[in-house]
């Protein structure tokens, strides 16, 4: 088994975690995002487990964009989302919506968006590392039968 990893990096990213009600985390607050992916696979005809080129073709690198670059993500269910619904209509915000928001739940978010844009390749995604600055980061894989991988 082969493994080599890529980066996603230079996302401005605002969110807030409502739920952290003892934290300065419930306000909105953002930070430069940055992903690191690890791929898994054998090598393909030119000794690679990934093709970085793939990312463009793959849509990749637009969705990430998309999701996080100059927005503001924040959970289904959090009580303030219509408020946040107003401010994206009145074009005060890129709004995106996901289930759960914060660092392991970004991670979680990267690794099946981008496993799924990778079916038609023979590399799967292993692990995925979500940064929010230099000191914090948070890591989701599958675990296998034997615990981690690392």
């Amino acid at each position: 088994m082969y493994y080599s990893t890529k980066r996603f990096s230079g996302y401005s990213t605002c969110f807030r975690q409502w739920r952290a009600t003892h934290s300065h985390c419930r306000f909105l607050h953002g930070y430069a995002m940055e992903f690191k992916v690890t791929f898994q696979g054998a090598l393909d005809d030119r000794n690679w487990v990934m093709d970085f080129g793939a990312f463009k073709r793959n849509g990749i690198k637009e969705h990430l964009e998309y999701m996080f670059d100059h927005t503001t993500v924040v959970a289904a269910d959090d009580p303030e989302l219509d408020h946040f619904k107003s401010l994206q209509e009145r074009g005060l915000i890129q709004l995106r919506i996901i289930e759960h928001v914060g660092c392991e739940k970004f991670a979680e978010y990267v690794y099946y968006a981008i496993q799924e844009r990778l079916k038609d390749t023979k590399a799967s995604v292993l692990r995925v590392e979500c940064f929010e600055n230099g000191k914090n980061s948070a890591i989701f894989e599958i675990q296998s039968a034997g615990g981690h991988s690392w």
